[in-house]
């Protein structure tokens, strides 16, 4: 039984001073592999490295939205960073009106360059959703009327709209600690109606650790407790959860080749 994380953060401080551990831990723990996310331009080449030093890790390529103001790369960047093998995706992008560390036009424009990024390169799309679900839905709704797009909502904590909106266009959704936190009943209510073949689980690490872990800093291998809790709320084995959302990571994230046995 082995789960994909496919959301972490390896090049993080948290997790990249002790990244060789980190690596073992989550072997011990099941986690036969990795997506590790990029955030800024500066740190693509760092994201790249790590995916090319470990065969079962993959990477994005992307400027999260709290960087869209000051860290903006054109459609064409996108796409030339892409290109290397063990790139799988784009992003992390979306909008974030939680913290607003961007001004929302920056963001917009961030996230419409990399959804024409996603379309040319043929790749899945990373989106990040915090108190902005109706304006990713009519992003997303338009940018796919440009040409297909597919990706994931990561780290899913919005209301049932957007996530009927994404899967209806195609995405995935994946479920993050949030789902083990006590206060988090309206997305336990919502994972249930989430297809099967469309669910992914992630750590978001080194971020949001599950209980009983809060309060510590995550890392992949804690990825366990979401998923334990993810096979408690939609009533199926671990075993085949495990199964079916290793299987959704390779089917998104097509060039990512099936870990070895």
């Amino acid at each position: 039984m082995t789960f994909v994380d496919s959301h972490c953060h390896l090049d993080f401080e948290a997790l990249a001073k002790d990244r060789a551990a980190v690596l073992a831990r989550a072997k011990d723990a099941g986690v036969g592999a990795m997506l590790t996310i990029g955030t800024r331009r500066n740190n693509a080449d760092v994201v790249k490295a790590i995916a090319d030093a470990n065969e079962n890790v993959w990477c994005t390529v992307g400027i999260h939205p709290h960087e869209a103001d000051n860290d903006r790369l054109m459609v064409e960047d996108l796409v030339r960073m892409s290109t290397h093998p063990k790139v799988v995706g784009i992003g992390e992008t979306g909008l974030d009106y939680y913290y607003e560390n961007a001004s929302r036009d920056g963001q917009l424009t961030s996230f419409r360059a990399h959804c024409a990024a996603a379309r040319e390169a043929k790749l899945p799309l990373v989106v990040h959703a915090r108190d902005a679900d109706s304006d990713v839905a009519q992003v997303l709704k338009e940018e796919s009327h440009q040409g297909a797009l597919c990706g994931v909502l990561h780290c899913f904590s919005s209301g049932w709209d957007l996530a009927r909106v994404a899967l209806d266009l195609g995405f995935y959704v994946s479920i993050s600690g949030i789902v083990t936190f006590k206060n988090a009943d309206d997305l336990r209510a919502i994972v249930p109606k989430i297809p099967l073949d469309r669910l992914l689980i992630e750590t978001d690490a080194p971020f949001l650790a599950p209980a009983p872990h809060r309060g510590r800093a995550n890392e992949p291998a804690l990825l366990v407790h979401t998923a334990g809790r993810v096979a408690e709320v939609v009533a199926i084995p671990l075993e085949r959860l495990a199964e079916q959302t290793t299987a959704n990571f390779h089917r998104l994230f097509g060039r990512a080749q099936r870990p070895l046995a």
